[in-house]
């Protein structure tokens, strides 16, 4: 599977507040940063001419933290962004908002913007699962280990209950792993002992320094080893048998992560194909569900 996508979708053009955005596409940036990214946006008129106090007023962070967002960019510090800024020149008249964009536009625009990312994101990932064979090999690796361990720590961890939670209803043996730490080292070691074989983990950003602690220990028992991650050189990738990667949005202060949901969805769905008893166990659950009335539609 091929690496991550731009994070623009194709035909869209950038208004004032997208053309700052694409300045900060492809950047890694902590929470502190985008929140700085942010401001800037939706000041995306008066930007050009703020000072890196001001700047820090507006952000609520320290003028510190602005110099190193800049550097973060590429930038020898933050006079270099702001000359870079009015290069790229205020919004044209005769676009939406040119020249007297609000700073509830900016911030719709700005929303928009990363709902598009997220859209290419999922375009992307269509177009890699047109090659169907890692996800069928990992399908087939999944559906014999007994039992199946599922790790996914801090960011990731939502992805790895989400999995585990589904894969139980079709999987005789499911063990999830959503913290580290020794308790972590010991039920990879019991897992191993009770006759697992594979464990599929989820790496997002930022990668914890114990996930690769706890993929080292997997390995090092025996373990094979799938990973859904952001990115085919995520920092866990020497350490995956068959790494399988779909973008994430960094276009917020948070991560979205849709592309990764989607593809643990996919594998759940090879997985089934690959248990022969899939079918009756979800027709035994719902049943189950419907005698003890556990939904309520």
């Amino acid at each position: 599977m091929s690496e991550t996508p731009p994070a623009v979708a194709e035909g869209v053009t950038p208004g004032p507040s997208g053309r700052l955005l694409s300045l900060f596409d492809g950047h890694r940036l902590t929470p502190t940063q985008r929140r700085i990214a942010h401001c800037l946006v939706r000041h995306a008129s008066d930007a050009p001419f703020l000072s890196s106090v001001e700047v820090a007023e507006l952000a609520g962070v320290s003028q510190p933290s602005v110099t190193r967002f800049a550097v973060a960019l590429g930038f020898d510090g933050y006079p270099a962004l702001r000359r870079r800024l009015r290069e790229l020149g205020p919004a044209d008249p005769g676009e939406p908002g040119g020249g007297q964009e609000s700073a509830r536009d900016a911030v719709r625009n700005e929303q928009q913007q990363a709902v598009l990312a997220e859209i290419a994101n999922l375009q992307h990932l269509a177009a890699v699962l047109a090659d169907p064979e890692p996800v069928l090999q990992a399908a087939r690796l999944l559906a014999a280990s007994r039992p199946l361990l599922v790790l996914g720590l801090r960011a990731a961890s939502a992805q790895a209950h989400g999995f585990a939670y589904f894969a139980a209803k079709v999987h005789p043996d499911v063990r999830l792993l959503a913290e580290g730490g020794t308790m972590a080292l010991d039920r990879i070691e019991q897992a191993v002992q009770a006759g697992a074989t594979t464990l599929i983990c989820f790496a997002l950003p930022r990668h914890p320094r114990e996930l690769v602690d706890l993929l080292s220990a997997a390995r090092r028992a025996g373990l094979t080893v799938i990973t859904v991650a952001d990115s085919a050189f995520a920092p866990v990738a020497e350490l995956t048998d068959l790494m399988l990667p779909a973008a994430v949005g960094s276009s917020l202060v948070f991560d979205t992560a849709c592309a990764p949901m989607m593809l643990g969805r996919v594998l759940l769905q090879a997985m089934c194909d690959e248990l022969p008893d899939s079918v009756a166990r979800l027709e035994a659950f719902e049943l189950a569900a419907a005698a003890r009335g556990l939904f309520v539609g």
